[in-house]
């Protein structure tokens, strides 16, 4: 009982948040209220089956909803396909807000399933979904930016491109977004994180996703404050594809130590702690 009612008067809370720039007085000061960017295509968005945990609201995790308003963070996150499921963000969430007591943390989602790296440009167009990825993201983040500071970058994509014809200009392609991303959002130094494609035995990589892959590890020796998140283990959903509910989850928890190892996390006890107490319930075992 009392835990429906603690779940009740966090939602309550919330719901007093206006939208963007309706003179928002409850979030923190920008200072107090880090922005992260979920980015990519449908892993990123998110394809798990959604479970009770995934619709329980930490209390300093927001997201930013389609209508631009900032929301609890509960999953479906994203809105980019019917299909949107549990992703890896509220695991992020969850553990950075945990590790940085006193901040609030806002999740911008805005990955595009079946997206190409190509329309992840200015004017970029993606047929399937009858949007502008790069465009409709810019959008976003500028909106958010009003209410807080961007920390950090997640980005999860390059099935699209593992082919003949999009493989060999991939290496280019990411640098630029990466420099775009930085350069537009006036954060040149926050950190990027790049995660890799799923690893499935019933769907071995042929040459072109490996290249894609390569792309994906060796982009941290190429450019400052990046790093690469491994899908080591994970399960897909059956359709050798997309991660399962538990994959996700995983997958936000090694963002998210990826992400304050990078930071200089300076308690690796507490970080350690963090980890053990939030994400397993037992601790994911890679298959």
């Amino acid at each position: 009982m009392f835990k429906v009612f603690a779940q009740a008067m966090v939602l309550l809370w919330f719901s007093a948040i206006p939208a963007l720039g309706q003179g928002n007085t409850l979030t923190p000061k920008p200072e107090k209220f880090h922005l992260y960017l979920l980015a990519g295509q449908s892993n990123m968005a998110g394809r798990g089956s959604v479970e009770e945990q995934d619709r329980e609201p930490h209390p300093r995790v927001l997201m930013l909803t389609k209508n631009n308003e900032w929301q609890p963070a509960v999953d479906p996150m994203h809105f980019d396909k019917s299909v949107a499921g549990v992703g890896l963000g509220k695991t992020f969430g969850a553990i950075i807000a945990e590790a940085n007591p006193g901040v609030t943390i806002g999740l911008i989602p805005c990955a595009v399933g079946g997206s190409a790296i190509e329309s992840w440009k200015p004017g970029g167009y993606h047929s399937q979904t009858k949007t502008h990825p790069y465009d409709d993201c810019y959008k976003r983040v500028s909106l958010a930016l009003k209410d807080g500071t961007l920390k950090g970058i997640l980005w999860h994509q390059g099935e699209s491109d593992s082919n003949s014809e999009k493989a060999p200009l991939y290496r280019k392609e990411l640098r630029e977004l990466v420099e775009r991303f930085r350069h537009e959002f006036n954060s040149p130094e926050v950190p990027f994180l790049v995660g890799q494609m799923g690893q499935f035995e019933e769907r071995p990589w042929d040459e072109y996703r490996k290249q894609v892959d390569d792309v994906h590890r060796s982009l941290k020796t190429q450019i400052p404050r990046v790093a690469f998140v491994s899908s080591d283990g994970l399960g897909h959903r059956g359709d050798q594809v997309h991660f399962d509910s538990a994959a996700y989850r995983e997958l936000g928890r090694r963002y998210a130590e990826a992400f304050l190892e990078m930071t200089h996390y300076d308690s690796p006890q507490t970080l350690r702690r963090i980890l053990k107490r939030l994400v397993p319930i037992e601790r994911f075992k890679a298959k």
